[in-house]
């Protein structure tokens, strides 16, 4: 990922029109289910308290639905509470059960390996300067040293059978032909540890993750309960869908990671930008740091002249800065300009051009090809003939320039780099790598 974005984290601030933080968390959609909400309200504006959330490496970069927590994180830092991030080094090593099936284990030096690139990612998204520092913690670090039978003895006993069995992945798994293994069934009790320790080291009294990890969570302040006879909390944030009821941010099965060599900064910012104006004010809400009169404003722009989408400008704008920097923002939006003939492509890096280009049909070819021939293997047209008179016609582009002569080839239009970026008409668009 780029580096740390100290200017855009120093410019998040809570909306000072709230009188707390948890009126502003519920006006933002960010509270689903929560322990005793009038005790956490009062925890909350209380004072400051020690809160964490945890992300376990199942993969090498963290994605969307991990960035509504970091956001929560955030804006609970921002009004003088205390976070703690825990990167799971053990409950990576198992696996939170899916409702469908076994998760294949992943090599313990593999996920040694994410923890760090983890670690790396959530280190952007909090402060750990001031009197209420972010701090990095590993659970590996106390569930390590502890052998199967003290694992029991203390941890074990306080956990009831029937109600583990009644947790929503557990039942869901237990009724599927998969069943489940002793190994992901216990996870919840390495979850309830986590807060366990946390509570006992730091004075940890809120957890805070996705409503679909509640049964996980409670699992940690029914432990605290019993163990410590203490009272602590948590909060589950909604599901985010689309607005069809559709699974928000995957697409054919693939998620957007925060990792910019898995999703590219262009890739994320039009994700943003292609966002339904049924759901971009949820979106704003949730993922930004503008305040309501600024959403207000946007609402009734979104209402009053939709086809300016202004909305979806500025919720790309915000999320792709806070993510990648305002620099790669930038970047993304000339590319976006440039491939469509507002600007000039050989002026944008070469990453950032191939990147973009990667959301197209694109080919590798030689300098020798004619254009004509590049036309059709990127499917801009059927067949040569038609390619012809594509261009005949004016209305075909390669690098932004009307191809006159359907002589030309690969090597004769390419950009430094070999690259070549072809357009029919306003909106078709590919690429061609010359190689």
């Amino acid at each position: 990922m780029s580096a740390p974005k100290t200017a855009v984290l120093s410019a998040q601030t809570n909306d000072p029109t709230f009188d707390s933080v948890w009126e502003e968390l519920k006006w933002r959609g960010l509270i689903h289910v929560s322990t005793d909400e009038l005790e956490l309200k009062a925890a909350l504006d209380g004072g400051p308290i020690t809160f964490y959330c945890g992300f376990d490496p199942t993969a090498s970069s963290l994605h969307l639905g991990n960035l509504v927590q970091l956001l929560v994180m955030r804006r609970l830092q921002l009004a003088g509470h205390h976070p703690l991030a825990l990167v799971g080094g053990s409950t990576g090593l198992i696996g939170d059960p899916r409702p469908t099936a076994e998760r294949t284990l992943t090599p313990r030096d593999t996920v040694a390996e994410w923890v760090g690139y983890l670690q790396a990612q959530v280190s952007r998204f909090l402060s750990f300067e001031g009197d209420n520092a972010a701090r990095l913690v590993n659970n590996l670090d106390w569930t390590a040293p502890l052998s199967a039978i003290d694992f029991l003895r203390d941890i074990g006993k306080y956990f009831r059978v029937g109600t583990m069995l009644k947790k929503d992945a557990v039942s869901a798994r237990l009724n599927s032909d998969a069943g489940i293994s002793y190994t992901e069934f216990s996870y919840q009790i390495l979850q309830g540890l986590d807060f366990l320790e946390l509570y006992r080291t730091y004075g940890c009294v809120l957890q805070t993750g996705g409503s679909d990890q509640w049964g996980n969570l409670t699992s940690g302040t029914d432990l605290i309960r019993r163990a410590e006879q203490a009272s602590v909390h948590a909060i589950g944030t909604p599901l985010i869908t689309n607005s069809d009821g559709t699974k928000f941010g995957k697409s054919e099965g693939n998620a957007v990671w925060l990792d910019d060599r898995l999703t590219s900064p262009y890739a994320f910012y039009q994700f943003w930008l292609n966002t339904d104006d049924a759901d971009v004010i949820e979106r704003l809400k949730i993922f930004t740091f503008l305040t309501r009169a600024e959403l207000d404003r946007l609402a009734a722009a979104v209402a009053a002249e939709p086809f300016r989408r202004e909305a979806q400008r500025t919720l790309a704008f915000e999320v792709t800065a806070l993510v990648h920097g305002e620099e790669a923002t930038n970047a993304a939006i000339a590319a976006a300009a440039a491939l469509f003939g507002q600007g000039e492509l050989a002026d944008l890096p070469e990453l950032t051009l191939r990147q973009a280009l990667g959301e197209v049909v694109t080919v590798e070819t030689a300098a020798t090809t004619p254009v004509v021939q590049l036309v059709v293997e990127t499917k801009l047209c059927a067949s040569v003939s038609e390619a012809r008179r594509a261009l005949a016609q004016g209305g075909v582009y390669a690098n932004n320039v009307k191809l006159d002569n359907d002589a030309l080839t690969a090597g004769d239009v390419a950009l430094p780099g070999g690259i070549v970026v072809l357009r029919r008409g306003k909106k078709s668009l590919a690429g061609a790598f010359v190689v």
